[in-house]
């Protein structure tokens, strides 16, 4: 029986991936992603877009903070921002991959096509996790809709982004 050549190049380099996202605000179902990733890899670096054009709840400061906050206890995960293609801050800051999350089919088309074009721009390859059942209809924006008309959504964000929200948005 022969054996197989295994190819070891890159063996001993640091898996560094971006899981990247606009968080406004961080959601339980981000961060089951976000800790799901840390497992797999050896760091997780969680980039908050600072795209100008859009205007959120939070600035991205705020962003950075909360997501700094609550992920604290995952040891290999840092947070940052980046502007502009995610591609060339992957390509910058030495990160082989992006993680997405996938709540349902529709995410996939949308998805597969920023993940292709991103390899096609960089080589940058893109790693999908299916979401957890659990947190399968989650959306920031729904989040805020519900808090903005009085929902409670102290289930679905951290503690932390639940405060906020109240600040923000009126106590539900």
């Amino acid at each position: 029986m022969g054996s197989a050549n295994v190819v070891t190049e890159g063996r001993d380099r640091v898996r560094r991936v971006a899981c990247p996202g606009s968080f406004d605000p961080v959601t339980n179902g981000h961060l089951d992603i976000i800790s799901r990733a840390a497992l797999l890899h050896d760091e997780v670096i969680v980039v908050v877009g600072a795209n100008q054009s859009k205007q959120g709840l939070f600035t991205v400061e705020e962003r950075v903070a909360m997501l700094r906050d609550v992920t604290s206890g995952l040891k290999n995960v840092e947070v940052g921002t980046f502007r502009g293609l995610l591609v060339q801050y992957c390509k910058d800051n030495d990160i082989s991959a992006i993680v997405k999350g996938l709540r349902a089919v529709s995410d996939f088309e949308y998805e597969m096509e920023m993940a292709q074009m991103n390899y096609r721009l960089a080589e940058i390859e893109t790693l999908f996790i299916a979401a957890n059942p659990v947190y399968s209809f989650l959306r920031s924006s729904l989040v805020k809709e519900i808090c903005r008309y009085g929902g409670d959504v102290s289930s679905l964000v951290p503690e932390l982004v639940f405060d906020q929200l109240q600040e923000r948005l009126g106590s539900a």
